[in-house]
């Protein structure tokens, strides 16, 4: 059971993708993702999230049939193996549900609902915890939506939208975690925008916040130009504004280091809270 809000949590990632945008080689085999799960757990995360669609930009969508198959044998062979929980990261009800009956229970959509309503159904039936992020499009045409006015006042109140269709199927308010989507239909300057004024949409909100900067394109000018899996020193940086900000999840690639600038970033935030 995850208890928000004591001390912000790291979500390990676990890609089991031919063609996760973030990782230096692609996790393909039941056993090696297994292996891989269990890391992720002893490195100090205190959930993992399994995907098995790649949402980069571009993206062409995947077969729930085909996701199934990539995450279903993973999910069950962790069972009794991992004591951290488990979360879904898909937008189809089909996959989501057969996820939560497999033993996840959480399920994360990057779509915020838009896809696919029905998901939301899915997750009030089986008691599972919801992650609503803000989205537009699909990954093939999500850039050319990012238009904002205000970003951070248009993400809070499009997570408050999708918050609103999650409660009317169902779903209970406190199970409910949003992520702004950094790097989701969103130009490097509006993930910044979104970070840097974290806690207006933390309040505007009112739910716990999850943020998942890690290894994202919106840091490649400053870092020039570095690929993906050579960004985790300004994912450091990243996670520890999100932090002190006030997020109380962080999604993350490499969870041990992670974990180290989370604990530290969290006695700054508690230090200067006590005053």
């Amino acid at each position: 059971m995850l208890r928000l809000g004591e001390r912000p949590l790291v979500m390990g990632i676990l890609n089991v993708t031919p063609d996760s945008f973030a990782d230096a080689a692609p996790l393909t085999g039941v056993a090696r993702a297994i292996e891989a799960a269990l890391r992720i757990q002893a490195d100090g995360a205190d959930l993992v999230d399994i995907g098995g669609e790649s949402t980069r930009p571009g993206a062409e969508p995947l077969p729930a049939a085909e996701e199934l198959a990539r995450v279903l044998p993973v999910i069950r062979g962790l069972a009794g193996r991992l004591t951290i929980p488990i979360s879904i990261d898909t937008y189809k009800a089909e996959v989501a549900r057969a996820a939560l009956d497999a033993g996840a229970s959480i399920v994360n959509d990057v779509s915020g609902l838009r896809r696919e309503a029905a998901l939301a159904h899915v997750v009030a039936e089986h008691g599972a915890a919801l992650v609503i992020m803000h989205s537009r499009g699909t990954p093939a045409t999500m850039a050319g939506e990012a238009v904002y006015e205000d970003v951070a006042a248009d993400v809070a109140s499009e997570l408050q939208a999708s918050i609103g269709v999650a409660e009317a199927a169902g779903v209970p308010v406190d199970r409910i975690i949003v992520d702004p989507g950094v790097g989701f239909a969103k130009h490097a300057a509006h993930s910044y925008g979104v970070l840097a004024r974290l806690p207006e949409i933390v309040a505007a909100v009112g739910r716990p916040v999850l943020v998942g900067p890690s290894r994202k394109s919106f840091m490649r000018e400053a870092l020039n130009d570095r690929p993906p899996a050579g960004r985790d020193w300004g994912t450091a940086a990243a996670v520890t504004a999100a932090v002190l900000a006030g997020a109380h999840l962080v999604r993350v690639h490499a969870v041990a280091e992670m974990v180290q600038v989370v604990r530290v970033a969290e006695n700054i935030r508690r230090h200067g809270a006590d005053g």
